[in-house]
């Protein structure tokens, strides 16, 4: 990890399309701007961890549905097949 040193209105580059700007400081608290392309997603930690959660759960939601639907199938298969 990378540690600098900034005060307020100073910038960080980040590449050649995000600057970081140090716009202001507060006792426990630093306000920071960020100049960056629309393509680029920002999002603080706890959010992007929720949003990680619900796609993972999505996706195991969708997995199950699959299995569900393969079921179904072959319950339909198993009916066309007379065994009596």
């Amino acid at each position: 990890m990378l540690v600098l040193t900034r005060k307020q209105g100073e910038k960080i580059r980040i590449g050649n399309n995000i600057v970081l700007t140090v716009v202001g400081v507060s006792d426990n608290q630093i306000k920071i701007g960020i100049d960056a392309p629309a393509d680029v997603k920002i999002l603080r930690e706890e959010i992007y961890s929720k949003v990680k959660e619900h796609t993972v759960q999505a996706t195991k939601m969708s997995n199950i549905q699959l299995d569900i639907n393969k079921l179904k199938l072959n319950k339909v298969n198993d009916r066309n097949n007379d065994y009596s």
